[in-house]
């Protein structure tokens, strides 16, 4: 009977024991789960838009910071440097979720207010056309010819690199369209790109420029997809950030082109400018992720919601040109010999 007690006293032992250690634990894996979520965020005062954020939790060993404009940022040391590239002053909501090595997590969003004005900021690209004679060579290459049918626009120009088209004088880039018979056509003027040399994604363009008068001009300034080459237009999306013509003096077009809105079905948007053949004007694109903007003398007047569905997130280029006549410049005043498209700067901000 001893012999029984004991063995059942052992029993209830090893009983007692694992519920010890089952009670020991069990906190210890309820401790993996983070606690006690801090987040701060300074914000310079630059107006540079940049942003440093620190977030501590308890049993994290990693941050993931969603951070109000869809981009996405994870950092296991909780220390997070960003910048933001909105221009004007914005509002984002910031989410920080704390990971533990268990993968439970607790989140907690902080709100901040960003500043940028990336025109006080040195430009991330620029062409300021400083240098006499011809346009430099590490930054432009040109379409030369008609295009096969005017552009596919029933243009009237043949396109060159001549001097007597394209130079740089006093500090502003001169594209001149001459009235004269050359390899079939009956004009000569220029379009100059920056393919296969510059391109970028997002940012802020400013255009100082002087369109030429005479009804039947139509000087452009422009961007397109990388992709043309394999994609073709309008797949490749284009961005006209500055187009005026002749027969309408005085307002300026600002477009976007792309699968199923082209030509006269284009999102576009016009403004009235005075002077807009004697006097330079600020041509501004604001382009993110989430909207495409269009300025004049900074005046907001084209907003379009950018989005996944349309080809504007990837790399675009430039195009500067002066067309003559075609499907929207329309019938060439007769008496015009010349004209003469003057662009002070491009320069790009990011």
């Amino acid at each position: 009977m001893k012999y029984f007690q004991n063995h059942f006293i052992a029993i209830a032992l090893v009983f007692f024991l694992m519920s010890c250690e089952k009670k020991t634990t069990e906190p210890a894996v309820q401790n993996k789960v983070p606690t006690n979520l801090v987040i701060n965020a300074t914000v310079s005062n630059d107006a540079s838009g940049k942003v440093t954020f620190s977030a501590t939790a308890d049993n994290a060993v990693t941050y993931k910071f969603e951070l109000g404009n869809g981009d996405v940022m994870v950092e296991p040391t909780g220390i997070a440097n960003y910048k933001y590239t909105e221009n004007g002053t914005n509002a984002y909501t910031v989410t920080v979720t704390a990971t533990s090595s268990t993968g439970q997590t607790l989140s907690k969003t902080k709100d901040i207010t960003v500043t940028v004005d990336l025109l006080s900021q040195p430009p991330f690209w620029s062409e300021e056309f400083d240098v006499a004679g011809a346009p430099n060579p590490a930054k432009w290459v040109y379409d030369i010819g008609t295009g096969s049918n005017g552009w596919g626009n029933a243009e009237l120009q043949y396109y060159t690199e001549r001097s007597q088209n394209v130079f740089i004088d006093n500090g502003t880039l001169k594209i001149r369209a001459v009235k004269e018979s050359y390899s079939g056509s009956n004009w000569t003027s220029t379009r100059m790109k920056t393919l296969s040399k510059f391109a970028f994604k997002y940012g802020t363009v400013v255009i100082r420029a002087k369109v030429p008068s005479g009804v039947g001009t139509w000087p452009a300034v422009w961007m397109m997809g990388t992709d043309i080459g394999t994609v073709g237009w309008p797949a490749c999306g284009e961005i006209d950030i500055l187009e005026h013509v002749g027969k309408e003096q005085n307002k300026v077009f600002a477009s976007l082109h792309y699968p199923g809105r082209t030509g006269g079905n284009a999102v576009t948007n016009t403004k009235i400018i005075s002077n807009a053949s004697t006097e330079f004007h600020d041509f501004k694109l604001e382009w993110s992720v989430s909207s495409i903007k269009f300025y004049v003398d900074n005046i907001l007047f084209h907003t379009v919601a950018n989005s996944s569905s349309i080809p504007f997130n990837k790399d675009f280029f430039f195009l500067v040109n002066l067309a003559m006549g075609g499907n929207f410049g329309g019938n060439v005043d007769a008496a015009l010999n010349t004209a003469t498209f003057e662009v002070d700067f491009i320069r790009v901000y990011k």
